[in-house]
């Protein structure tokens, strides 16, 4: 069986035979990479891999590389993923030349967010032998994006934000053209793989006539080892994984911050990722971000500067370390599917803290995993609240922020039930992420696809390519 992967990134494996510099992002399908080229001879899977290359190494022709003994083809080739609401239609040209070159029995794309994976959509001919793995719904995040910033904010243009055309409206629009995108792969797409309620609901929505697999994602290596333990960590921190832009909510908890600090002077919160709220110095100042500014005021209003530390871009090994001498990872995004983050501190088993957003109460349950919470009766997606007027987002933004603190408070005021929640989701992410049970999965539904079409009277894939080229 050739499968052809259509990633997002250059993966690990793939840079070290070119020796050249990798992305940490998206460990997890490294991960499975290894898993399948480890057992091609066992399961029959020859690997071809696409992804966006850096020019030199994106001339569209395979390159036989190898990993553990193990070889597989790599396909490079140019796309503009800094503009990824832009659609090139030389991307099919591409794809549909690399597809032709490896003959795929199965074209699997992971996640909908650039337009290579709809250009793969309309270029490969068999579309009942495309599957589309959703990640993140673009589409969706645009309807959410400015949830709980106030007008104020949204209006406010930097100099940054002028030289870069890039406001928070524009950034909006931006997600919304990519979502248009999205939605058009997944219509065309004849089988979907997702891993929440909330996604397999969504994306019916969208094309209910597709295939929809359940599978579940591996974490990265090192999360698999090591247990958190409540005498080693720092009292009253919080860790959040990441809070660059709007839909990460780095501004509920800031709003939220002071409130937990009446309870808890000592708490202290870092972040992980690129710092948008920038630094004080002059260089600093130029570079900050409408949504950076708005981060900066909070900070500033509560003289919560010395209980913030921003991180920066963090590894592996260095972001577990952070989960292990943290007192609460915390999750407060306006929108998750099923967030890789989430599921790293809960097969650590540190204490967890979740807005109740998206996929998340598909992996989280509330009262068993951690609390969840949520600032208003009505879901982040009712209709009366998508795309809702930013005028609206300052009483949001309270009553999120409300909830939030309460959260926090409430699972560090009973050590003995944070006790019994960190067990009970270290036990269920490990049933989750469990790669064997993953990658079992993944063959089943490979195997399915190509099953299903193996019935009289259908022509071989090869033939098709080859009369789609003339």
């Amino acid at each position: 069986m050739r499968v052809l992967w259509l990633c997002n990134i250059m993966l690990p494996v793939i840079a070290r035979n070119l020796h050249l510099n990798y992305s940490n992002k998206e460990g997890w399908l490294s991960g499975l990479a290894d898993m399948v080229l480890a057992c091609g001879e066992e399961s029959g899977i020859e690997l071809g891999i696409a992804f966006p290359a850096p020019e030199g190494v994106c001339d569209g022709r395979g390159r036989r590389m190898s990993c553990g003994g193990q070889s597989f083809l790599a396909f490079g080739f140019a796309e503009d993923t800094a503009r990824p609401h832009r659609y090139d239609r030389g991307l099919e040209e591409k794809l549909g030349a690399i597809a032709r070159e490896f003959q795929p029995d199965i074209v699997h794309c992971f996640g909908t967010e650039y337009p290579h994976t709809l250009a793969m959509c309309r270029a490969f001919p068999r579309k009942d032998r495309i599957l589309v793995g959703i990640q993140g719904l673009c589409a969706v995040c645009a309807e959410v994006y400015l949830r709980g910033l106030p007008s104020e904010a949204v209006r406010a243009v930097t100099f940054r934000d002028l030289l870069k055309r890039d406001g928070l409206r524009r950034q909006q629009e931006k997600f919304r053209q990519r979502g248009v995108m999205e939605r058009e792969a997944v219509r065309i797409a004849g089988n979907l793989t997702g891993r929440t309620d909330w996604d397999r609901i969504r994306t019916r929505e969208w094309n209910k006539n597709a295939c929809y697999y359940k599978m579940n994602e591996n974490l990265r290596e090192t999360f698999y080892q090591g247990v958190w333990r409540e005498e080693e960590c720092v009292p009253h921190t919080i860790f959040v994984s990441q809070g660059d832009y709007p839909i990460k909510g780095l501004h509920y908890l800031l709003r939220a911050l002071p409130r937990i600090r009446q309870q808890y002077p000592d708490v202290h919160v870092f972040v992980a990722g690129d710092s948008v709220a920038g630094n004080q110095s002059f260089v600093g100042r130029w570079k900050l971000s409408a949504y950076g500014k708005f981060l900066r005021r909070l900070l500033a209003e509560e003289s919560l500067e010395g209980s913030v530390t921003f991180l920066g871009r963090l590894n592996a090994e260095e972001m577990k370390r952070q989960y292990l001498k943290s007192h609460l990872f915390l999750c407060c995004s306006e929108l998750e599917n099923s967030p890789n983050s989430l599921g790293e501190a809960m097969i650590l088993g540190v204490p967890c803290v979740s807005a109740d957003v998206g996929g998340i109460p598909s992996l989280f349950t509330d009262g068993e995993d951690g609390i969840l919470y949520r600032g208003d009766e009505k879901g982040p997606e009712s209709p009366d609240r998508a795309g809702a007027a930013p005028e609206a987002g300052g009483e949001h933004l309270e009553e999120t922020a409300g909830a939030l603190a309460e959260a926090v408070i409430r699972i560090w005021s009973d050590p003995e039930r944070m006790r019994a929640y960190c067990s009970h989701a270290r036990e269920r992410a490990l049933k989750t992420h469990d790669r064997e049970a993953n990658y079992g999965r993944l063959l089943e539904i490979y195997r399915d696809i190509t099953g299903a079409m193996n019935t009289e009277g259908d022509a071989p894939v090869q033939e098709i390519m080859q009369n789609d080229a003339k």
